[in-house]
């Protein structure tokens, strides 16, 4: 009997619930973030607005580098990555450039719940379409302590958060560490971006075989091929990266 109230009241609060979503939506619809028309229910952007964002199409099946042809680039012939392969989803480019940095830099947050919720529906698409398993864990590039304090969140946690809830995949984010800071690679000139990272990151407490690393923005794939080194020796069989957004700078 007990059981059975139970199970009314929470249809009870399931309806309640749906009933208010639906009322706010036709009271405050939401708006596109980008230009600022009515948005779809799904995701704070238009249908005009989500039509042209730059996703990926032809990238290095490797280290996910925009090609002109579809294929292996050259710097992963000559010098394999850590990783299996990296998924990049947008090109960095406006206006994915323009909703980074207001996450990273401006607290944006709402912005990490579209795009992780946008990486997610293309990640899915893509593993189904090439017959791959999904990771069985996902783990955010961490920050430093003095990076964590001073922005108060790690945006690629924060993006990684509805990857996770979509696709049913746990985050690990306390198995990796930044052992001492380093200057933001965006910064510096690329020949000095893989000396800037190199020993930066510790892995313990990992206990997985297949892991996605999950991370903002990929140009020169120094943090990416480090963090995933790491990673490697920490016993971890299979790698993939998954980057909102992709550079085009090939690695130097």
């Amino acid at each position: 009997m007990m059981g059975a109230v139970l199970a009314v009241n929470s249809m009870k609060s399931a309806f309640i619930n749906n009933c208010s979503k639906i009322i706010q939506s036709m009271v405050f619809p939401s708006q596109c973030v980008l230009c600022g028309a009515e948005a779809t229910e799904e995701y704070d952007l238009c249908r005009a607005c989500r039509t042209e964002l730059p996703y990926l199409s032809i990238t290095c099946q490797c280290c996910a580098l925009p090609l002109q042809m579809a294929g292996t680039c050259g710097r992963c012939l000559q010098h394999v990555p850590s990783f299996d392969r990296a998924y990049g989803i947008f090109h960095y480019a406006q206006p994915l450039d323009f909703l980074i940095q207001r996450l990273k830099f401006n607290k944006k947050l709402s912005y990490a719940r579209l795009l992780g919720s946008l990486m997610a529906e293309e990640l899915f698409k893509r593993y189904v379409a090439a017959a791959q398993p999904l990771p069985g864990v996902i783990i955010p590039v961490p920050l430093h302590t003095s990076r964590l304090r001073e922005r108060g969140y790690n945006q690629a946690l924060e993006i990684a958060r509805p990857i996770a809830r979509r696709l049913e995949i746990p985050i690990d984010h306390r198995c990796a560490a930044r052992t001492r800071e380093t200057a933001t690679q965006s910064e510096l000139p690329a020949k000095f971006r893989r000396h800037n990272v190199k020993g930066a990151f510790k892995i313990t407490g990992l206990q997985a075989n297949h892991v996605a690393i999950i991370d903002d923005v990929m140009t020169t794939g120094y943090t990416a091929e480090e963090f995933a080194s790491e990673v490697r020796r920490a016993g971890v069989k299979k790698i993939d990266i998954w980057t909102c957004a992709r550079a085009s700078m090939a690695r130097a």
